[in-house]
């Protein structure tokens, strides 16, 4: 199984004066356009993800859209685990569930991402954080477990946006 991790993309400020209930704050008309690019990007390298699983969080979903725009009959799956504060051991449940021979993409936030992409590849919440609209992959032989992934790649947003201007892959 591979899974790919993908951070939300720019998001307008927090603002409790225009958004009462941060989980209703936007991408910014900016961060879409980038947002697009991004996954444009990470697709040239992962072209054959089969499902999306985001969190609930207005800014997560319009990412999770974004990246399911660009594939053919993919529609995102929310999963409260993957909240600001969520569960990393209910994500990995949630993914064993999932088949093996599979490229599943999880939409989140951060820290919390950084600490679920530490506990997959080192078993403990190291952080390894990702920029808005920052991907990685990593692999996993059989059901994702804490300390048994292996890193494919860690790219920033700019490295997936020029990838999506570059005219082939190298």
């Amino acid at each position: 199984m591979k899974i790919v991790i993908f951070r939300h993309g720019p998001a307008g400020r927090r603002d409790a004066s225009r958004w009462p209930d941060d989980g209703l704050r936007p991408l910014t008309v900016r961060g879409t356009a980038r947002t697009r690019l991004a996954v444009r990007g990470l697709l040239r390298l992962e072209p054959g993800i089969s499902s999306v699983l985001t969190s609930p969080l207005l800014r997560a979903m319009e990412t999770a859209r974004l990246l399911c725009a660009e594939l053919d009959g993919v529609k995102p799956e929310t999963l409260d685990a993957l909240a600001s504060g969520g569960s990393r051991r209910r994500v990995l449940e949630r993914l064993a569930r999932s088949k093996a021979d599979t490229i599943v993409a999880l939409v989140g936030h951060e820290p919390d991402l950084g600490r679920l992409i530490g506990t997959m590849l080192f078993g403990a919440p190291a952080a390894v954080p990702l920029k808005k609209a920052g991907a990685c992959a990593i692999a996993f032989v059989g059901a994702p477990r804490a300390d048994e992934g292996q890193l494919l790649w860690l790219l920033p947003p700019r490295t997936l946006r020029r990838l999506a201007r570059s005219k082939a892959v190298r």
